[in-house]
């Protein structure tokens, strides 16, 4: 497509546009205007200069064009001369587009006007031309000169667009009934003059203002990434190396919204008397400015005002972020990490596809063509390009776009198609791009100590397996669409979807620029309509729902308790004893603080070493307390160490270190062999129900629940106080 575009809107102001038609709130003059101004505003939006804008209006009160005095002419007036548009001129126009007191003017006259603005400001040059004429026809219309203005139309290549008020439209399912004859036969000719033209559109104004909501999706005229050489090996050490005139474009590019400016109003000049009000701010060219900034540099200095000093850039070295600390460098080691390069593309190897895996695609793709106008440089790059799809193979290449430019690996994959044979690139990851991280198995549990486990709570059962497949199936959209003759299609085909970030930014700045006391209109349904699955769909899989509700066994969480949160007491130092104690790394738990060391060696656990090393000190503590007890007066503190380790080794999912110790533990305690008969503490450990860990406990475990229960009595001669 042509970079330079030239439009030229033909706008009827007659005072019949400003009646309230076929039911509408609004007139047919501010009715077919939602169009102009969506319009003005989407070009204003690119910030191009090369997309220029000309308004006329006819059956205006006043004429001014430049055939002005010409019979037949009357009542057509330029409002904007045929050039960028800017906020100003937009404001301006929205003042005077209103409509007049008279209803003469032609509108073929008003297109011939417009013909004449676009020859000369166009003149020879290559643009892309074209007319849109809004009216409701309902004034009088000179047909005589229809074939003169359709051969000018066509010779200079103007697409001639006519939106009509209530103009009949069957495809879009538009008639008006009781039309007069006078709209009827202007309709008629105008009709006419489309069809007489190699480039026009006519319809109604009612289908253009409801695709305003369609996002306009607009192609970019391709420009080249690099052009150059393709070689495979180095083509000035040896003869046999390979090398190929081509040309790369981008071929998929990332549409980002507008970017957010910081912006002022403008200062008013001196001449300007009087209050002054935001709108009249608006009207005065450049109403804003852009905020500027200043950055100063300050270094500690106890002898300075205030403990530092302002430096100038110049005199501070560059650094550079090394994880947290700053790495400075000096001017003259700079050149060491900057690599000398020159623009290249060279194949560096090749690897077969199936040994690649797509999740290394970093960034957007290009497309690598062989040189215009080049057969020996096309025959090349297709035998390259069949030999890599017969091998089922990629290339990979290093890539410098300029000189001095950080180079770039580069997958190529050919492409074949029956106009075009190419290969496309997508950027490959360097060594620190990559990031392995690692996910536990989705079909089985591993525990701490190695066990495999293929049935397990946070595991699916085959049951709750079959439910979702079955939801998933009910809820396919891949064919729940329908097309104009009723068959199954796509439902969301990937050309009918918009991103709503882009447009819904684009859509709010039109509206914004348009109407500015205005509040921003919600999004439009095209863009939300595929954020929520279909209401059928929805309706037709709720019995697979239900299901699956159902074997997932969904219960609904019941609303927090509303109440007084607790503040968490804080130490009158204001020391962070958490922190402090991580901090040090103990080698042994002290029996004094036993509970707490024990649960932190746990907590900071990164093997199963380490928890068994803490398991076996806790082990020696409560052994200790044991022995050592005078009477019964550490089997307080043993059980709660007791207690503490069966919970946290429950909890780590490894019971079975927990049952081989209290097995033992009840084998000493009835063998009399901690410091004498301490048959009297099993019954305060039966007591407290610290005995084996079964399946009650953790599904980990091996000891059912009879086990268990088994395993607190005795079968010597303990005295029992209580059964």
């Amino acid at each position: 497509m042509s970079g330079k575009e030239a439009t030229i809107f033909i706008v009827d102001q007659g005072a019949s546009m400003g009646r309230k038609s076929n039911g509408r709130d609004e007139s047919d003059l501010d009715f077919a205007m939602r169009y102009v101004w969506d319009s003005l505003a989407t070009i204003m939006i690119t910030g191009r200069t090369t997309l220029t804008v000309g308004i006329v209006g006819f059956r205006t009160d006043e004429t001014n064009n430049a055939l002005e005095g010409e019979e037949g002419y009357n009542n057509i007036s330029i409002m904007q001369p045929l050039g960028p548009i800017k906020v100003p001129d937009l404001k301006k126009l929205q003042k005077s587009v209103k409509p007049s007191k008279t209803d003469v003017g032609d509108a073929v006259s008003a297109i011939i006007i417009a013909i004449d603005m676009m020859e000369r400001f166009t003149k020879k040059l290559k643009y892309a031309r074209k007319i849109v004429l809004v009216t409701n026809g309902t004034g009088l219309m000179d047909s005589d000169d229809l074939d003169e203005t359709s051969s000018k139309l066509n010779e200079d290549g103007i697409e001639l667009v006519v939106l009509g008020v209530d103009f009949d439209d069957l495809e879009f399912g538009f008639k008006e009934e009781d039309k007069d004859s006078l709209k009827a036969g202007n309709e008629k000719v105008l009709r006419s003059l489309a069809d007489k033209c190699e480039k026009s559109v006519f319809g109604t104004a009612a289908e253009a203002v409801q695709d305003l909501s369609i996002p306009r999706v607009k192609d970019y005229r391709p420009y080249a990434t690099f052009k150059g050489q393709l070689t495979l090996g180095d083509p000035e050490k040896y003869d046999t190396a390979m090398c190929i005139d081509i040309e790369r474009y981008f071929r998929t590019k990332v549409a980002k919204p507008p970017s957010a400016s910081s912006y002022v109003v403008a200062e008013m000049g001196g001449d300007i008397e009087g209050d002054v009000k935001m709108e009249d701010i608006a009207t005065q060219g450049d109403a804003l400015t852009a905020v500027k900034n200043a950055r100063t540099y300050k270094i500690v200095d106890e002898t300075a005002p205030g403990g530092k000093r302002d430096v100038d850039r110049d005199d501070l070295a560059q650094g550079f972020e090394y994880g947290r600390t700053a790495v400075a460098i000096a001017e003259s080691d700079q050149n060491i990490t900057k690599l000398e390069t020159v623009a290249s593309f060279s194949i560096v190897g090749f690897i077969p596809a199936e040994k690649y895996e797509r999740y290394f695609n970093m960034g957007e793709s290009c497309v690598t063509v062989a040189a215009r106008s080049n057969e020996k440089a096309r025959l090349a790059l297709s035998s390259l390009v069949h030999s890599l799809a017969e091998l089922e193979s990629y290339a990979v290449a290093r890539i410098v776009l300029k000189d001095g430019k950080d180079p770039q690996l580069v997958l190529l994959s050919p492409s074949i198609e029956p106009d075009l044979e190419s290969l496309i690139d997508v950027p490959l990851p360097f060594a620190e791009d990559v990031r392995l991280y690692r996910f536990p198995p989705l079909d089985r549990v591993i525990t701490l100590s190695g066990q495999t486990m293929t049935k397990h709570r946070n595991l699916p059962t085959d049951e709750l397996t079959k439910a979702m497949s079955a939801y998933v199936d009910a809820m396919d959209i891949s064919t729940f669409g329908k097309d104009d003759e009723g068959n199954p299609v796509e439902y969301m085909a990937i050309e009918d979807t918009y991103s709503p970030v882009l447009h819904r930014i684009n859509q709010a700045i039109r509206r914004r620029a348009v109407q500015p006391d205005e509040p921003v209109q919600p999004p439009p349904e095209v863009l939300m309509k595929y954020s929520k699955p279909p209401a059928d769909l929805v309706k037709a899989s709720a019995t697979q729902l239900e299901a699956l509700i159902e074997a997932a066994d969904v219960k609904k969480v019941p609303p927090k308790a509303k109440g007084r949160v607790k503040e968490a007491i804080k130490p009158l130092s204001g020391l962070n004893v958490d922190a402090l104690l991580s901090r040090e790394e103990r080698t042994e738990i002290n029996s004094e603080n036993a509970i707490p060391e024990y649960k932190q060696r746990l907590g900071t656990a990164e093997d199963i070493t380490t928890i068994e090393s803490a398991t076996k000190e806790m082990d020696g503590i409560i052994r200790s307390l044991i022995e050592h007890s005078l009477g019964d007066s550490g089997y307080g503190q043993a059980i709660a160490n007791l207690g503490v380790m069966r919970d946290e080794l429950a909890s780590l999912e490894m019971p079975e270190v927990y049952n081989s110790f209290i097995r033992r533990l009840k084998e000493d305690l009835l063998k009399e062999k901690l410091g004498g008969d301490r048959r009297e503490l099993w019954w305060e450990i039966k007591k407290a129900r610290l005995g084996l860990v079964d399946k009650r406990k953790t599904e980990v475990s091996t000891v059912s629940e009879e086990e268990a229960t088994e395993f607190y009595a005795v079968t010597s001669d303990i005295p029992m106080r209580a059964k």
